[in-house]
C-alpha cells in the first residue's frame, strides 16, 4: 500500500465531488473515525458510495429522502470484508466532520482526514475492518506524523450531535495494531 499524491494506490478510487482544498500550509494531523450504514443497519449496496458522490436517490428508501441533498464525503470508507474506497485524497479536505471542535480548535475538516467504517455503533466491526484501518493509519503516520498522537472518533469531536463509532469500536485493540508493525489479533 502506498499514498501517490494523496490516493492510496490499492484502494477502490470513487472521486466525490463534495471536497476543497485545505486551508493554505494546513496539512492534515487529525485522524477521525466514523461509521456508516445505509440504510441504517443495513451493510453492502451502493448507497454509501452514491451518498459521498452525490447520486443518492431519494426515492431508492424512505430515509434517503432526508439525506439525499447533504453534500458529504469521507476521504476513505472500509466495508465489512476489509475493502478500501477513497472518495477524497488525503492532502484535500473532505466534508465528514460537520460543526466540529478538537483540543479547542474548530472547523475540523480543515485538518482532520475522516475514515467511515461500514457499520453501526452497536455491532462490532470486523477483523478486516481492524486490519486495513490500521494499515491506512500507518501509511498515514508516515505521510503526516501528527496523526500518531491525535485519533478521535466522530464523536469526540462532535459529542452533543454524534455517538460514532461507538462503544463497538474497540480503541485499545485499534491502537495497538497501528502500533504494531504486524496485525494483531483482531476481534
Amino acid at each position: 500500500m502506498q499514498l501517490i499524491d494523496g490516493w492510496l494506490d490499492t484502494a477502490r478510487r470513487q472521486p466525490s465531488p463534495h471536497f476543497d482544498d485545505r486551508p493554505e500550509n494546513e496539512p492534515p494531523y487529525l485522524l477521525v473515525v466514523h461509521n456508516i450504514s445505509l440504510p441504517p443497519g443495513q451493510f453492502g449496496g451502493p448507497w454509501i458510495d452514491a451518498l459521498f458522490l452525490g447520486t443518492l436517490d431519494p426515492d431508492a428508501h424512505p430515509y434517503f429522502a432526508d439525506i439525499a441533498q447533504l453534500r458529504v464525503s469521507a476521504h476513505c470508507l472500509i466495508r465489512r470484508d476489509g475493502e478500501v474506497v477513497q472518495y477524497v485524497p488525503f492532502n484535500k479536505r473532505a466534508w465528514h466532520a460537520g460543526v466540529s471542535s478538537y483540543k479547542g480548535r474548530e472547523r475540523c475538516n480543515d485538518f482532520a482526514i475522516g475514515i467511515e467504517l461500514e457499520g453501526t455503533d452497536t455491532l462490532p466491526y470486523t477483523g478486516a475492518q481492524y486490519q486495513q484501518l490500521a494499515a491506512v493509519t500507518r501509511l498515514l503516520i508516515t505521510a503526516y506524523p501528527a496523526i500518531a498522537d491525535n485519533m478521535a472518533g466522530h464523536c469526540d469531536i462532535a459529542p452533543v450531535r454524534k455517538t460514532d463509532p461507538g462503544p463497538a469500536f474497540e480503541w485499545p485493540v485499534f491502537r495497538a495494531m497501528v502500533a504494531s508493525p504486524c496485525d494483531k489479533e483482531q476481534p
